[in-house]
């Protein structure tokens, strides 16, 4: 797998000379290392990171409209008005409030220095309202058996029933009806060959 992402970090190094800011986004199935990527890309390049995580819907937003909606249950009009434009503008200094899942509420701001190269990692980065954002688009798949293993290692056992239950049925919706993998410049699969 490192032996890939070392390849997507040359890519990545390329891109970043240009003049003008590199935005890539890593979209992707949980527990296929879109998280790992975006570290070793932050580690070996300096990229600034914004994960999708971030931006999930505050509970008043979660209605069964919405929810019923692919792609919908991640909030990408804060994610859109908050990162991508101003990126998009030159911002230096990006404040935004981060949602955290214990309190299910917004934290105080945080201000992320911006730099020329910035990296926006994590599920429906690469939704139909953000995905012309980007200069580069990276879809990370694994197979269904190494994606499981991977769960259950990171989120234990029974956090890895909801997974099975929940979270993977909404993203492979979302991946079949936005053509998410279709609209990305290149997949890689993680599975261990």
């Amino acid at each position: 797998m490192f032996s890939v992402f070392n390849e997507i970090v040359q890519h990545i190094l390329e891109l970043s000379h240009k003049p003008d800011r590199t935005i890539a986004a890593i979209d992707g199935r949980c527990g296929a290392g879109k998280t790992t990527l975006a570290a070793l890309l932050h580690e070996r390049t300096g990229a600034t990171v914004f994960h999708m995580d971030d931006f999930f819907l505050r509970p008043e937003q979660r209605t069964a409209e919405r929810l019923d909606t692919p792609g919908e249950n991640v909030d990408h009009e804060r994610f859109l008005s908050e990162v991508l434009l101003p990126l998009r503008q030159g911002a230096m200094d990006l404040p935004y409030k981060r949602f955290d899942c214990k309190s299910q509420s917004l934290l105080e701001p945080v201000n992320i220095k911006v730099g020329q190269l910035c990296i926006v990692e994590g599920s429906y980065s690469c939704h139909p309202a953000l995905v012309g954002q980007y200069d580069w688009r990276i879809f990370l798949t694994v197979s269904p058996d190494e994606q499981m293993e991977r769960i259950i290692r990171r989120n234990g056992a029974e956090a890895a029933k909801v997974f099975a239950s929940r979270w993977i049925p909404l993203e492979e919706s979302y991946f079949s009806i936005c053509a998410v993998e279709g609209q990305c410049d290149c997949t890689i699969d993680t599975s261990k060959k």
